[in-house]
């Protein structure tokens, strides 16, 4: 009786993880689309920037300004 019963729990533990399924479903990956407006805070820069060209067509006469 002794000998069988260790014997048993070994065949328990090895059938065990036989009975064990798993199964393994696709992962499906979609884009991730990221629309980012930054156009306010560039054009904000640029006419910082170009300030001084503001005061340049101020100080140059009518005549001679691009159209």
């Amino acid at each position: 009786m002794n000998i069988w019963r260790p014997t048993l729990v070994a065949v328990a533990l090895f059938l065990v993880p036989c009975c064990a399924r798993v199964t393994v479903e696709p992962i499906e990956v979609k884009p991730i689309h990221i629309t980012m407006d930054i156009n306010i805070k560039i054009q904000r820069e640029l006419e910082k920037a170009f300030d001084f060209e503001k005061d340049f067509e101020d100080a140059t006469p009518a005549d001679t300004k691009k159209k």
